[in-house]
């Protein structure tokens, strides 16, 4: 397994690819973004750190200053967390994660931010929800951080 940021990749198509074949909707929004060199300007910058198992996706997530809730006040956020089927169940989400907030640490950040409609799945690696919101799609989310 190699964990990396995906800005300093050579295989960067490769990996877009891996991305879009994902099931989940979001998965393929963020691929777009990336094949479009939108990633700044959408996202407002960041990172995006890939787990991979040789040329096999295995989990990816991003560590942005934009994500579905507009609140200027709150960032970074970590978002598009993803683990392929087949490698559920390990935990390799808790890499990427991990990933994500050190590098928020390291620049100085206190904390990080999340959104999510998901209970319970973040809690197990040490988030604490804060309270829910309407998104950027007008839908529930639940905001957590660390």
């Amino acid at each position: 397994m190699e964990l990396f940021r995906f800005h300093n990749s050579d295989n960067k198509e490769h990996f877009i690819a891996e991305i879009r074949r994902c099931e989940w909707g979001a998965a393929k929004f963020l691929a777009d973004i990336l094949e479009q060199n939108k990633f700044d300007n959408i996202l407002g910058g960041g990172e995006l750190f890939i787990l991979a198992d040789g040329d096999r996706l295995v989990s990816f997530c991003t560590l942005t200053k934009n994500d579905c809730i507009k609140d200027d006040t709150l960032y970074p956020w970590i978002g598009f967390l993803y683990t392929t089927p087949e490698y559920r169940g390990h935990r390799y989400s808790k890499l990427v994660i991990d990933a994500a907030y050190a590098s928020a640490i390291n620049q100085g950040y206190r904390c990080v931010y999340l959104a999510t409609d998901h209970i319970g799945f973040y809690e197990k690696y040490g988030f604490t929800y804060l309270e829910n919101r309407i998104d950027i799609y007008n839908e529930d989310s639940r905001i957590y951080y660390k």
